[in-house]
This record gives C-alpha cells, sequence and structure tokens, in this order.
C-alpha cells in the first residue's frame, strides 16, 4: 500500500503541475478564450471563464488516480528498464492522445467523425504532446534520482495549482 501511495503521489503530483503549465501556455499561445466563443470548440467546450475551467487545474488529482490505477501494474515496464521515459510517452501518445475511444479532437477518431478542420485538431498537439513527454520523463527521473528535493518542490508546486484554480473559481463567481 506504501508503494501505490508513493506512486500516486509521483504520478498526480507530475500531471497536476505539468497539466497546469501546458494548459497555461496553451491558453496564451493557441488563444484559447477566443477559440472556445467560436464554433466547432464553443459547442463542447465551457468558456475559460468559468468555475469549472478554473478549477479543473485541481480537479486533476482525480486524473492522477486514474493513472496511478491504471499505470501501476506495469510500472517496472517504464520505470526500471533503459529509456522508460519513452514507453511511457509512447503509451501516452498512442492511448489518450491518438487513440481515445471517443472521437476527441486530434485522435484518429477525431480526424475521421468530427467536422472540426484536421488543422484545428493538430494545433492541439502543441499542448498535449509536450504535456505528456515532461510528465514522461519527471516521473521516469524521480524514480531514477528519488530524494526530498523532489517531494518537497512537488508539494509547493500543488498547493500553488490549488490556490491558483481555487483563486479563478472565487474570480468567476456564481455566474457560472
Amino acid at each position: 500500500m506504501k508503494e501505490f501511495g508513493i506512486f500516486f503521489w509521483r504520478i498526480m503530483s507530475v500531471h497536476v503541475v505539468t497539466y497546469f503549465l501546458a494548459g497555461l501556455m496553451a491558453f496564451y499561445l493557441l488563444d484559447y478564450g477566443n477559440s472556445f466563443q467560436k464554433p466547432p470548440y464553443s459547442y463542447f467546450m465551457k468558456p475559460v471563464n468559468s468555475a469549472a475551467v478554473a478549477a479543473g487545474p485541481a480537479l486533476q488529482v482525480i486524473r492522477g488516480l486514474i493513472f496511478s490505477l491504471a499505470l501501476f501494474p506495469f510500472r517496472n515496464t517504464f520505470l526500471h528498464t533503459g529509456y522508460g521515459w519513452l514507453k511511457l510517452w509512447g503509451l501516452l501518445i498512442g492511448l489518450s492522445i491518438l487513440s481515445t475511444t471517443a472521437a476527441g479532437p486530434g485522435s484518429i477518431e477525431g480526424f475521421i467523425y468530427t467536422t472540426i478542420p484536421i488543422s484545428q485538431q493538430i494545433s492541439g498537439y502543441l499542448e498535449v504532446v509536450p504535456q505528456t513527454l515532461l510528465f514522461s520523463i519527471l516521473v521516469y527521473y524521480w524514480y531514477q534520482s528519488p530524494g526530498i528535493v523532489w517531494r518537497i518542490l512537488s508539494i509547493i508546486l500543488v498547493v500553488i495549482v490549488f490556490l491558483l484554480s481555487l483563486l479563478g473559481v472565487m474570480m468567476a463567481g456564481p455566474k457560472n
């Protein structure tokens, strides 16, 4: 149980932090504020100033738990082998980005079944590909060189993300 707790904290905290950083960069670089107000994204994405979107980074704890539960049985395949980060990244690219079970933008299903132009779908790769790469590298190297510095830094960064999410929810107010 202790081993899973450590695994969960590392997976979850790295996911929360990299998700937040990638989302923040994408918000500005890909102009999500404007993109999500117009079709086709306005049909299924909430406005970026909604409380739900502000809470999103903090709610990534749930995805961190799901990732942890899904990856835990296979951890030795990517944590204790050469190029383990690349194996983990390949898994995430294959299952989380390109081959989702829904017709999400940027997935093979999205290319086939949605009316969203492929160029718009591919632009999302600028957010998800670097995020999954950074996630994979950080998780791998945290296991290669564990230490108190990682733990302290992860706690500080997760608390910052939570506080910024809370601030965003409070600023969104009751209208959303």
